[in-house]
C-alpha cells in the first residue's frame, strides 16, 4: 500500500479500510486512551511527590536546627553558668534591709571623710520595689572642692554594696562647688517581700485577661 492509497482513504469508511491502515489506526487510539489514563492516574501521585518533597525539606531545615542547637549545647550550658554566676556576683552587692541603715552610714561618711560639708541628705520616704530588690534613693546637696568631690563620688563607687549617683547638678561659686545629686542605692528583697510581688504580678496578669 503506498502513500497515494493512504490519501485516498475516508474516515466514513473506515470499516472497509486494509488491516494495516485499521491496525495503525488501533495502535494510536490505544497509546492515547493509555497515555491520558496514566496522566489522569498519575497526577494525584505526583502531587504526593511534591508533597513528600516539600516535607522532606522542612524535615532536612529542623534536623539542621536541631543539629547546631545540639553542637552548641555544651556552650550554651556554659553561657548559663556563667550568667548564673555574674548573677549571683551582683546579688551579693545589694544588702538585705538590715544592712540597709549602715550603707547609708558608708555614704554619709565618704563624704564626710572627703572634707564635704552635707547640707543636705535625705533618704526618700518610701522605697521603689522591682522584681527582686528595692531602690531607695537619698537627695544629696553637698558642698566642697571640685578634687574633693571626685574623691567622694570616686569613694561611692568603690563601696562594697552598688551605689549610683544620678541626676548630678554641680555649681561654682567663687571657688566653692555645690553638688546636688540623687544617690541609689538597692537591697534584695526577703522571702516575704518576694512572695509579695510574686502575688502582685500573678493578681495583676489575672486581672489582664479578664
Amino acid at each position: 500500500m503506498n502513500l497515494d492509497d493512504l490519501r485516498r482513504l475516508n474516515l466514513r469508511d473506515a470499516g472497509n479500510w486494509p488491516l494495516l491502515p485499521k491496525a495503525a489506526i488501533l495502535a494510536v487510539l490505544f497509546l492515547v486512551i493509555v497515555a491520558a489514563g496514566g496522566l489522569l492516574d498519575w497526577r494525584d501521585e505526583l502531587d504526593s511527590l511534591d508533597r513528600l518533597q516539600a516535607d522532606e525539606n522542612k524535615l532536612k531545615e529542623d534536623y539542621a536546627t536541631k543539629k547546631a542547637r545540639a553542637v552548641n549545647l555544651e556552650l550554651y550550658v556554659q553561657q548559663l553558668k556563667d550568667i548564673e554566676q555574674s548573677f549571683g556576683a551582683l546579688l551579693k552587692q545589694l544588702p538585705n534591709k538590715s544592712e540597709m541603715d549602715a550603707l547609708v552610714t558608708d555614704i554619709n561618711q565618704a563624704g564626710l571623710g572627703r572634707g564635704l560639708q552635707f547640707e543636705l541628705f535625705k533618704p526618700a520616704a518610701q522605697e521603689r520595689v522591682a522584681d527582686f530588690y528595692a531602690e531607695l534613693p537619698i537627695n544629696v546637696r553637698v558642698t566642697g572642692s571640685y578634687h574633693d568631690m571626685g574623691a567622694f563620688a570616686s569613694d561611692v563607687a568603690q563601696l562594697p554594696r552598688i551605689v549610683t549617683l544620678n541626676d548630678v547638678s554641680i555649681v561654682n561659686d567663687k571657688g566653692t562647688l555645690t553638688m546636688d545629686a540623687v544617690a541609689k542605692t538597692f537591697r534584695y528583697l526577703d522571702e516575704e517581700e518576694l512572695a509579695k510581688q510574686r502575688r502582685l504580678a500573678k493578681d495583676a496578669k489575672a486581672k489582664g485577661k479578664k
